[in-house]
């Protein structure tokens, strides 16, 4: 059961969300912003997110077999060398530890994205976390299939 509304609740707050949220919208590539959000939404346990992307994506034209492979990119074919480097790092930036970063996932990401792209992508990183922190913790309900 839900527990709170934070969007009624803390209007302000959400709409500071939302804010970051539609900058990286505007500014990740759609294909890979999916992919690091439906990534982080599986790590983080997020229900509500990992829906609503893999329906996201889907919608887009995103194939199901390379949605099903994100739980296992690793030993996937089906992603490009973009699209490792943006898995690797939302796997290092989402499990944060007290290293931080590795560097050699750092140096993976800044070979294949420019300094702004990639700038861009650490940003869609941290929003989806923040977003399933959000939901997590207040237990967004998942839409019904009506």
């Amino acid at each position: 059961m839900q527990r709170m509304n934070v969007a009624k609740v803390a209007p302000e707050a959400f709409g500071a969300v939302m804010g970051l949220e539609k900058y990286v919208r505007a500014n990740v590539d759609h294909t890979v912003l999916e992919l690091v959000k439906l990534r982080a939404s599986i790590l983080n346990g997020c229900a509500f997110c990992v829906d609503m992307h893999s329906q996201e994506a889907l919608g887009a034209g995103e194939s199901s077999r390379r949605l099903f492979a994100v739980a296992a990119w690793r030993e996937a074919p089906f992603f490009d060398q973009r699209e490792r480097a943006a898995l690797a790092l939302t796997d290092a930036v989402t499990r944060l530890g007290e290293h931080g970063v590795p560097d050699d996932v750092w140096e993976d990401a800044a070979k294949v994205w420019p300094e702004k792209a990639l700038a861009d992508l650490v940003l869609a990183i941290a929003t989806i976390n923040v977003w399933n922190r959000i939901a997590v913790t207040f237990r967004n309900d998942l839409p019904s299939d009506d």
